[in-house]
């Protein structure tokens, strides 16, 4: 549902001003206006004396889907970086673009980050979709859902992928809401149909026990989040050019209900796992929170990083950043060393795609060395440690 002005019928009294408890609607050439804000609990429409008010079907109930063209990326950046997997999308995304014969485009929404358009168009896009203003330089659910919807109503893409990141997870919901579309969360798999070029998108369903294969057939745009690591990186051109494209986004005030005061980032040892080479992860085998000390060994040994499976984390042994699996954060290292770990489904979904994997384990009927290359049956305190003076 949605909430419709009659323009002909507005008389300009501003009572839906005054009784809007969201402060959604305000009032341009006398006309009322609904704005992002707006939840469609109908109070306006029951508070309007004139009936210039009503609830309508979403504008999306009933899209032509012939209108949408086009794949877009979401190229997420922060503090003028941009983020591994919206690199990882562009590559996801020009296949996806070349299996349907359409364009592959990004979205980058900021302040003054205008040279990372040039990084955009070297990782494959076609076009850039530039939201450029003061109050997109940190990251809001209001600034960044209204720069991206408009872009959305005026171009129609008919694809929009995003990176299951925090801001992801957060920005792509409240754009399919305005949108009236659907949202396929965490794929690991995107395809296109050939018989009518439908986005087939797979992700874990029952616990990671099964893969769902879902589809949007009757609305647009088709949305997914991917996580991160999942899809692989696409080479670079130097040189390459587009056509950046200025979607002129300006605000009011009202429009952005949240105001970010201060930005504290975390202090202590936080996990970076999504771009590490080899990762050598612990699991209820180790212990205690002191096993990690040997885990740390080898990973400094190899110059690579710690992991952990869910049980450690939720024993409180170690922070959640350091998780891997399908609550955490799925890993594809060169080399993935998994020590003391049993191998739970949710576990597995996050690393098995890992170059090689080897499991060090106490019991040979662990489920991971149904996935590994390497699999050593023995006290990890035994074999850690041997390994460390056979590196030298």
């Amino acid at each position: 549902m949605a909430i419709n002005i009659i323009a002909e019928k507005c008389k300009g009294c501003t009572l839906c001003v005054k009784n809007c408890p969201f402060q959604a609607i305000t009032m341009e050439n006398k006309i009322a206006v609904v704005g992002m804000a707006c939840t469609n609990c109908g109070v306006c429409v029951e508070t309007c004396p004139f009936g210039a008010i009503e609830r309508t079907e979403s504008s999306m109930e009933n899209v032509d889907i012939s209108l949408y063209h086009g794949v877009w990326v979401f190229a997420e950046q922060r503090e003028g970086k941009l983020m591994n997997v919206s690199i990882e999308l562009l590559g996801e995304g020009r296949k996806l673009a070349n299996d349907i014969g359409t364009d592959l485009s990004a979205v980058l929404v900021g302040s003054d980050v205008d040279n990372l358009a040039d990084e955009l168009f070297e990782y494959g896009a076609d076009k850039v979709y530039y939201a450029n203003a003061p109050e997109l330089k940190t990251y809001t659910t209001d600034g960044y859902t209204k720069a991206v919807y408009r872009a959305i109503l005026k171009y129609k893409p008919e694809i929009v992928l995003m990176g299951a990141t925090h801001i992801g997870r957060d920005l792509a919901p409240s754009l399919a809401v305005k949108c009236g579309t659907g949202l396929t969360a965490d794929c690991t798999k995107l395809d296109i149909d050939p018989a009518d070029k439908k986005l087939m998108q797979t992700r874990p369903a029952f616990g990671g026990n099964l893969m769902a294969t879902i589809a949007c057939p009757h609305h647009r745009p088709q949305m997914s989040t991917v996580r991160p690591g999942v899809m692989e990186k696409p080479v670079r051109t130097p040189g390459r050019k587009g056509e950046l494209i200025d979607l002129g986004v300006k605000f009011k005030s009202g429009d952005i209900r949240q105001i970010v005061h201060d930005v504290v980032k975390k202090v202590g040892e936080v996990a970076s796992l999504t771009d590490a080479e080899i990762i050598v992860s612990g699991g209820r085998g180790i212990g205690g929170p002191e096993g990690f000390n040997i885990i740390r060994q080898l990973a400094d040994k190899l110059g690579g990083s710690i992991g952990s499976s869910r049980a450690c984390v939720d024993a409180g042994w170690i922070d959640h950043s350091f998780q891997v699996g399908q609550t955490g954060t799925t890993v594809k290292p060169k080399l993935y060393i998994a020590c003391g770990i049993s191998g739970a489904i949710q576990h597995l979904a996050g690393m098995q795609n890992s170059g090689y994997i080897v499991a060090i384990n106490k019991s040979e009927t662990a489920p991971i060395f149904e996935v590994a290359d390497y699999g050593i049956v023995g006290d990890l305190f035994k074999v850690i440690p041997a390994i460390i003076d056979a590196l030298g």
